[in-house]
């Protein structure tokens, strides 16, 4: 059984089902790194953002903020709310580690939690062994560090045009997160649209336009999210018939 497999082979799994998503990692970091290089970080400053911070859209929501001048409360505020989501993650994830699963084991599993390594991870079978998550997290890490580092230090060697173009790539990475879900449920659909539209109203209204970047993914973040979550709640059956499918 898988159950009794050493360490080594978990993290060798680990490593193994890691190699993909360094790959999609890479590519993906390379335009967050252009838009570092835009805003005007170096290529080690774009580095040790993603080192620390394993998250592309809390990190870029940082980069927004601090694009347009704003104070670290907002930055830290905003990116505690873009990245909640990662909580409810590790408590799905502490829940398949079982009690066995020391509290060294427990933070370390937890302080490189992605969408990505959440989704191989909770699709192994029985509990979770920690090493899975390292061996993961040592190939997918690097990947997203250096497409970071060399975003940044490329893209300030590439024309000021293609390097503008390249940095859109980076919405083409949101474009393609958002339009499986919004093609399964015209909830969610409906909810992107309003979001939009929100989004778009906030920066032409007079008094509202004057709201500071990071204060304007605040407030569309908790009002709309929290709006969805009251009005269309997912009921705990359809939540563990989505888990067995995906399985």
């Amino acid at each position: 059984m898988e159950t009794q497999k050493g360490d080594g082979f978990w993290f060798k799994k680990g490593l193994r089902d890691g190699v993909p998503i360094a790959m999609g990692y890479f590519a993906v970091a390379f335009t967050l790194g252009i838009t570092a290089k835009n805003i005007g970080m170096t290529p080690v400053q774009a580095a040790v953002s993603s080192m620390l911070l394993h998250a592309s859209a809390g990190q870029y929501a940082a980069m927004t903020v601090i694009a347009s001048g704003t104070g670290y409360l907002e930055m830290v505020m905003t990116t505690l709310i873009v990245n909640l989501r990662y909580l409810l993650m590790s408590c799905a994830l502490s829940q398949k580690a079982g009690s066995g699963m020391k509290m060294g084991h427990r933070m370390a599993v937890s302080h490189y939690i992605t969408d990505e390594i959440f989704g191989i991870a909770s699709a192994v079978e029985g509990k979770l062994n920690p090493f899975y998550n390292y061996g993961a997290a040592a190939v997918a890490g690097p990947g997203w560090t250096a497409g970071t580092f060399l975003g940044a230090l490329l893209g300030a060697a590439l024309p000021d045009r293609l390097g503008r173009a390249l940095g859109v790539a980076l919405y083409g990475m949101f474009i393609a997160i958002i339009i499986p879900p919004a093609k399964k449920s015209r909830i969610i659909c409906g909810i992107i649209i309003v979001s939009m539209l929100a989004s778009w109203l906030f920066s032409i209204l007079p008094g509202i336009r004057e709201i500071s970047e990071g204060f304007k993914i605040i407030i569309l973040t908790v009002v709309i999210a929290g709006f969805a979550a009251w009005r269309f709640p997912v009921r705990e059956e359809e939540s563990m018939q989505e888990g067995e499918t995906g399985r």
